[in-house]
């Protein structure tokens, strides 16, 4: 795709519409005629300080942002440089006014808000990094699949600094050296939520600070009263912002939505699966209300391949009704080594042995038992490591590497995020789920159409190139 056509919309008649409302020049103004890429941020506040962080030291120059709580606004202008840059509550602002001068776009709003920003960037050609979970539904991480596809100028990322680690890759290797055999199944386990979960909507409300956009942090969902922090509550924060909306069903995915993408990635990076076949909820504490259950445990069943046997993989997350975590039993191998499960990890049950991971980001992987670990001893490096998660998106915005180095692109972490998000709408649905080889559900045509929420009028995607 040539540098003019980058952000140009294509000609069909919801994005002409857009284009007559913003009025983009087709001759653009990039990285082509400014010595330095030009970002924009959606939200820098929370995760969003963690990018505005790494642009403004890899050298970017801000033009514009936006964030919906004004109290943030610093983690952009308190950088040097970047003091003048534009800032707006409400994202489309960003793209009517910046969208002729943007090289690159990070957003790293809650859940519900990533899908309309990310796709107007990818839509317009502009190289966008998304925060986890790409996308609050299945279908919108679909959309944003096909989006990469069809945007061959465009580089993204998704926010698992754990991809470019090279804690997955030595188990890639390990399992491609028949250290355990045929991979059967994958235990996957986290200690979130650490935030409310298992509760009902709140019967309060309270005044919307004057510094927040609550229209703007709605966004695409279902409109609700503000609630902040009740007047008896001396201590914690409010109902949605910050944080707590991660375990509200409009507007997060829960546990399995937060750090799935991290404690699960090596399972989509070793094994390539393609969507699975079923999910299934085998425990939950409750049913899903307002927010997701305090714990609950799913089972996925994926396709055999050409060159490998079908397996299964378990999430475990949060405490039963007891109080106790949701975790696979300690396997008599690290028994043996008088060693327990890490709080948070993986486990690889294969044909031939086991492996155990440990940490969110597989920090570090190695076989079962200790003996068995020493005995085998480094396996052959099969993989190229990264220069960092941030780097390789960088370098592959700038050309100097190919659009596939920045390795969580769209078109992985894409279908990795409707995998993840199959599993809560399995818990929505309480049931069972029979998926198509597409990832659509062929089990229940109700349970389907929860695969994808119409926006809010006026707040899905400003352009939508698929």
């Amino acid at each position: 795709m040539s540098n003019l056509n980058r952000r140009q919309f294509v000609s069909n008649t919801s994005l002409a519409t857009a284009a007559t409302v913003l009025g983009f020049p087709s001759i653009v103004r990039g990285q082509g005629l400014n010595e330095k890429m030009q970002v924009g941020f959606v939200a820098v506040g929370g995760r969003g300080g963690a990018h505005t962080g790494a642009a403004h030291k890899a050298g970017l120059q801000c033009v514009g942002f936006a964030e919906v709580d004004k109290t943030r606004w610093g983690g952009v202008h308190g950088k040097e440089g970047w003091k003048e840059a534009a800032g707006y509550t409400d994202w489309r602002k960003l793209f009517e006014n910046h969208g002729e001068q943007l090289d690159v776009v990070f957003v790293s709003t809650p859940d519900h808000t990533h899908y309309a920003p990310s796709m107007t960037a990818v839509s317009m050609g502009i190289h966008c990094y998304t925060e986890k979970p790409l996308t609050w539904s299945v279908k919108e991480a679909q959309l944003l699949t096909a989006a990469y596809a069809k945007n061959e100028g465009v580089v993204t990322q998704m926010g698992n600094g754990g991809n470019a680690g090279d804690g997955w890759r030595t188990a890639y290797e390990y399992i491609k050296a028949g250290a355990i055999g045929d991979v059967q199944e994958f235990h996957t386990w986290t200690n979130r939520p650490v935030w409310p979960q298992g509760g009902d909507r709140p019967t309060y409300t309270t005044p919307v600070p004057e510094t927040l956009d609550w229209e703007a942090w709605i966004g695409p969902a279902p409109m609700r009263p503000f609630a902040g922090k009740p007047k008896d509550q001396k201590k914690g924060r409010g109902a949605y912002h910050p944080f707590n909306w991660r375990g509200v069903v409009d507007f997060g995915s829960g546990a399995l939505g937060d750090m799935a993408c991290h404690t699960t990635n090596g399972i989509y990076a070793i094994m390539e699966p393609g969507y699975a076949a079923t999910v299934e909820p085998l425990e939950m504490t409750g049913p899903v209300t307002d927010q997701y259950p305090k714990g609950m445990v799913v089972k996925s069943t994926y396709r055999a391949k050409t060159d490998r046997p079908g397996f299964v993989t378990y999430w475990y997350e949060g405490y039963d009704n007891d109080g106790k975590p949701y975790m696979p039993e300690t396997p008599e191998e690290l028994l043996v080594d008088q060693r327990e499960l890490p709080r948070t990890g993986n486990l690889v049950i294969g044909s031939e042995g086991k492996m155990l991971v440990r940490g969110d980001n597989w920090e570090e992987a190695f076989l079962l038992p200790a003996k068995r670990h020493e005995e085998f001893g480094t396996p052959e490096k099969l993989l190229e490591r990264s220069p960092g998660h941030h780097e390789e998106f960088f370098m592959a915005c700038r050309g100097d590497k190919p659009r596939e180095f920045s390795r969580s692109n769209f078109s992985y972490s894409g279908p990795m995020t409707a995998n993840i998000q199959l599993g809560n709408l399995a818990a929505r649905a309480g049931k069972k789920l029979e998926l198509s080889e597409a990832g659509e559900v062929v089990s229940d045509p109700a349970v389907a159409a929860l695969a994808w929420r119409e926006p809010r009028d006026n707040w899905g995607p400003m352009a939508m190139n698929v």
